[in-house]
């Protein structure tokens, strides 16, 4: 495609490249469920998608994958929506746990020249303030996680990031920005009860207890990474 894609196929590219960076397969049902839209809507907006050389269906899965150019615009309008994101955070004073919401406002409306120069006033961030990473970012450059469901007591660790999906819950950023379970943050898991499906860790010098579907979105680092971050 020659011009831009619409503020409506730049949501639908980055869903497809948000599910595709969570090891899910885009298929219209999640689609669906992403974008909250009924099937025959989701279905038009990706024949017109594919017509443009955007994505393609595979026959036999139904699953929707992003060719050469969508993955370009993809990878665009997701690098918007995480600077977005930065600059809210970093420089306007934002609410940690209300940047998701706000950056998909603004996302849409930046050019190529804001982009650049939001990047050169952020000092070229590898990551959103939830940790997760830039498109371009080498993922030898990224650190080793695993969930903190998996963690067992005793353990000591820092916080990498919140799962991408998981950002979409408001109620539930704001129950990790208001306990201090934010990138960066050191914990030790005091407990590990699975008769009741919680994890409770030491964070900031109290103890806090999440259940299981929180733990498994907060990622912990268990290797650094082998070279310093840099986009690619």
């Amino acid at each position: 495609m020659v011009t831009k894609p619409s503020s409506t196929i730049e949501d639908y590219l980055m869903e497809i490249y948000d599910l595709g960076r969570s090891g899910k397969p885009a298929i219209a049902a999640r689609l669906m469920e992403k974008m909250g839209v009924a099937a025959p809507t989701v279905s038009n907006t990706v024949h017109r998608m594919q017509r443009d050389g955007l994505v393609e269906i595979d026959e036999r899965s139904r699953e929707i994958r992003l060719l050469g150019p969508g993955l370009a615009a993809a990878e665009s309008i997701k690098r918007r929506h995480l600077l977005t994101e930065r600059l809210l955070v970093d420089i306007l004073g934002l609410e940690w746990a209300d940047a998701h919401e706000e950056a998909h406002l603004i996302e849409h409306t930046i050019t190529p020249r804001v982009e650049a120069r939001i990047m050169a006033v952020l000092g070229n961030p590898v990551t959103c303030p939830h940790g997760n990473p830039m498109p371009g970012l080498d993922p030898a450059m990224r650190p080793k996680t695993r969930p903190l469901s998996t963690a067992v007591a005793g353990e000591e660790r820092e916080i990498d990031g919140i799962n991408e999906p998981a950002e979409e819950d408001h109620e539930l950023m704001t129950f990790y920005q208001r306990n201090g379970l934010v990138p960066g943050a050191g914990l030790k898991v005091v407990e590990v009860a699975a008769y009741n499906s919680t994890v409770t860790v030491l964070v900031g010098g109290r103890e806090v207890t999440l259940g299981m579907v929180a733990a498994e979105n907060l990622r912990i680092v268990v290797e650094p990474p082998a070279k310093v971050p840099v986009l690619a």
